[in-house]
């Protein structure tokens, strides 16, 4: 029986999006990197920061392109966009608790750290724009093609909880470069997707997951602030 908040996921595209949404992604990249090549930017930090942005919005409009113009669904709606009537304030109030959890559960598994990121804050304002990037933009977007987007047509397919764990699995493994493959940040990173995933499902809402996403990594960033003093 399902409770309050959880819903049966009926997406209006298929697979055959999924793999079209993939194919677009080479093309976006391509694209964003022609248009910031040809802005000079203070450092390399920030010009990361812009490539990854410009790569985001290209991709959220081929997004767009699929679910609006092929399928003339509402996008936001469509993708769990809502603000669910209960819960919001435990999802805010999660992802801080969530990545303290993690965090601990890393440093026992002795994950590597993110150098990657860490690398390109070389100044000001390179850590301005990655903290902005990590904290906000990136979690809103991953969200939206993870939870929004992948996350209902599995659940539609094989069930709700394995559509989390595969959507989990391959989140995880989008991060995995950043952290040389390592198997324990990967694990954690896993988990986490999974904690997202289920807050997708229980509350029906892709915000809702966006919310924990964001306090996660703003955590992490701020510990991260604080260490460097």
């Amino acid at each position: 029986m399902m409770v309050a908040g959880e819903q049966r996921e009926n997406p209006a595209w298929s697979y055959e999006d999924l793999v079209l949404f993939l194919g677009a992604m080479l093309p976006c990249f391509t694209a964003a990197l022609l248009l910031v090549h040809q802005i000079r930017f203070p450092s390399d930090g920030v010009r990361s920061m812009t490539l990854q942005f410009v790569f985001y919005v290209l991709l959220l409009g081929a997004l767009y392109a699929l679910i609006a113009g092929r399928y003339h669904q509402p996008f936001w709606r469509s993708l769990g966009w809502t603000i669910p009537s209960r819960g919001i304030l435990l999802c805010i109030l999660a992802g801080p608790a969530l990545a303290i959890a993690l965090a601990a559960l890393g440093a026992l598994l002795r994950a590597p750290e993110e150098l990657v990121i860490q690398n390109l804050m070389t100044d000001r304002l390179s850590l301005i724009a990655v903290v902005a990037f990590g904290s906000v933009l990136g979690p809103f977007f991953e969200e939206l093609v993870f939870r929004g987007f992948i996350f209902p047509l599995l659940a539609r397919s094989l069930g709700a909880w394995p559509g989390i764990l595969l959507t989990a699995v391959a989140f995880a493994l989008v991060h995995g470069s950043q952290f040389r493959w390592s198997w324990q940040a990967i694990l954690v990173i896993g988990l986490a997707g999974v904690s997202f995933g289920a807050a997708r499902y229980k509350t029906g809402s892709t915000a809702a997951a966006t919310a924990i996403h964001i306090g996660y990594n703003s955590t992490l960033f701020a510990v991260f602030l604080l260490q460097r003093g």
